[in-house]
């Protein structure tokens, strides 16, 4: 069906050039932009999993009733001390690892066998935290890190 007044084809080479033209200009801005937000997507991963430990260890900020013990005192320190080595780039790979072992353990324990889907059982944090540290583990520091600067003084 053709519309009058209107060149299909031509209105579509026409947005086709626009699309591509902000595609190239966005992809190549975000590019640079892209190890700031790694070393973001890091440091923010690391602080907010570091707040999970520190309730179960310290009670901070506050404790939501008492856990098994092997929960506050296993998973706990893990969490403490993943969370802030992954936050300041310390140790990042090692942390990493132990810390996306410690989710999906966490996964198949905890939720993993109420339902299939993570949407049913609550357990889509422990999924996210792990295949992001996963990711966190594959990909190393990054930038604004302790490990970069530990390595430049050596």
């Amino acid at each position: 069906m053709r519309l009058p007044g209107i060149n299909v084809p031509g209105t579509f080479w026409l947005i086709h050039n626009i699309t591509s033209l902000m595609t190239i200009k966005l992809k190549s801005h975000l590019t640079t932009l892209e190890p700031y937000a790694y070393a973001l997507l890091r440091i923010v991963s690391g602080f907010l999993f570091f707040w999970h430990g520190s309730v179960k260890v310290l009670g901070f900020p506050a404790a939501h009733g008492s856990a098994p013990f092997y929960i506050t005192w296993i998973t706990g320190p893990i969490e403490l001390l993943g969370g802030l080595l992954i936050m300041f780039g310390l140790f990042t790979r090692p942390a990493a690892f132990l810390s996306a072992g410690l989710m999906a353990v966490a996964y198949w324990w905890k939720h993993g066998l109420d339902a299939i889907l993570p949407i049913m059982n609550h357990g889509e944090m422990a999924v996210i935290y792990c295949f992001l540290f996963l990711y966190i583990t594959a990909r190393g520091s990054g930038i604004w890190c302790i490990e970069n600067y530990r390595h430049q003084r050596l």
